[in-house]
């Protein structure tokens, strides 16, 4: 088995590392102070325009991209590390054009957009030019069971119109927000799994009112999470994704590849709060010396190592067998490692926040967003106890498969002997 990575991984890795340490990290306090001093707290702080800018220049652009030529043409093991590095900031991915809700969105158009759709959509996102929104949760319904959706789209004529409710539609607040991606029900009494469709709504389309702009354990997103009522919204047939009755399958295909991208971001997460807890626990001093020799702090930094280091070796495996053998089939791993990049950086970020003491739970430091966003991320994509659910049936399936051949060979018997 070889851990090294390949020449041009690891020559991407040091252009992203050198990158992130010169420009990505210096900027994050321009950034938050330029976003507190705007009119609108969901407008693009400059600084972020001008890192785009170097990103793209460097080459260091739509690094998830791997459908056809719309991007670097990565495998997910290449890209792996690079989200790793970029999730080090809380405003990383954005700079390389690599942030949610936006690849999975684009990934969608890449895989299933007509060429009419790629060009009005999935270009402008490639150059970052618009940004986009993806409504599928709704506040009335579990929306881990997407079964549950009650937002309709009906046909009428050369139109679909749709009626609903969403929230937490993160990036509709975004003022270069342009393309709503939402997924419904067309048809309720289809067969279970055929009864949603996506749509691609314009965001200025009559009939789309934002109720509210829902916080996060209290933080703004600069994105936004729109609380979104959808009235009598009318948009041509032409804007149906690939087809009625192919959400649920459509929903499936973006999340598997987001989750991954999620917890990419989580080891990055992870690895800043290790960094933090160290540099905290070195410089520190209590009780006649530093921090750091204090048995439970050791024991935090080690248990922190060790932890990050399980992850990131789970997540290259699955990163593996989506490129090797398919997402479908990597499906386990991939359920595996939203559950387990989420537990182990909100608890490395727990123990940083600790070793901080007051500073820890301050905006002195990223500790506090990136408890806020750890444990919202628990949540999102799915909740933690969906996918230990996908873990367990598939864990299982061996064993009930086993059972039943001794049941059925125990029935034999006892017939043959009756």
């Amino acid at each position: 088995m070889d851990f090294a990575f390949s020449p041009r991984a690891s020559e991407l890795q040091d252009r992203m590392r050198s990158f992130m340490d010169e420009y990505v990290f210096p900027a994050e306090a321009v950034y938050d102070r330029q976003l507190a001093e705007a009119d609108d707290p969901h407008a693009l702080p400059p600084v972020m325009t001008e890192l785009k800018q170097k990103a793209r220049a460097e080459g260091l652009w739509n690094l998830f991209m791997a459908h056809g030529d719309w991007g670097a043409g990565l495998t997910n093991l290449e890209y792996a590390p690079l989200m790793e590095l970029a999730g080090r900031s809380i405003i990383g991915p954005e700079v390389f054009n690599c942030s949610a809700p936006d690849t999975g969105n684009m990934e969608l158009l890449a895989l299933y957009g007509t060429p009419a759709q790629q060009q009005r959509w999935l270009r402008p996102l490639l150059a970052a030019e618009i940004r986009s929104c993806f409504a599928m949760t709704e506040p009335e319904v579990a929306s881990s069971d997407a079964r549950n959706i009650r937002t309709r789209i009906t046909r009428d004529g050369d139109h679909y119109v749709v009626n609903g409710r969403k929230w937490y539609t993160s990036g509709i607040l975004d003022p270069d927000c342009r393309l709503i991606i939402l997924m419904g029900k067309t048809d309720p009494d289809a067969p279970t799994y055929r009864q949603q469709s996506m749509l691609l709504i314009p965001r200025d389309t009559p009939g789309i009112t934002v109720l509210r702009d829902l916080p996060m354990f209290g933080y703004t997103d600069r994105l936004g999470h729109g609380d979104v009522l959808f009235e009598d919204v009318r948009v041509p047939v032409e804007n149906i994704l690939v087809g009625e009755g192919e959400g649920f399958a459509l929903a499936q295909g973006r999340l598997g590849p987001g989750r991954m991208h999620y917890a990419m971001r989580a080891v990055g997460f992870a690895e800043r709060a290790l960094r933090l807890m160290c540099e905290r626990a070195t410089e520190r001093v209590a009780f006649g010396g530093p921090l750091a020799e204090r048995g439970v702090v050791r024991e935090w930094i080690a248990r922190s190592r060790i932890e990050i280091e399980q992850l990131r070796l789970l997540v290259l495996k699955s990163a593996w067998l989506m490129d090797t053998v398919g997402n479908a089939a990597a499906r386990m791993e991939v359920a595996a490692i939203k559950v387990a990049a989420l537990d182990v950086a909100h608890r490395v970020v727990d123990r940083a926040v600790q070793t901080h003491g007051a500073a820890g739970v301050s905006d002195d430091t990223v500790l506090a967003r990136l408890y806020a966003v750890t444990r919202a991320l628990k949540i999102a994509d799915g909740p933690d106890e969906v996918h230990l659910r996908t873990v367990a049936r598939q864990e299982l399936a061996q064993y009930e498969k086993k059972a039943q051949t001794k049941a059925q060979e125990k029935a034999q018997m006892k017939a043959g002997t009756a």
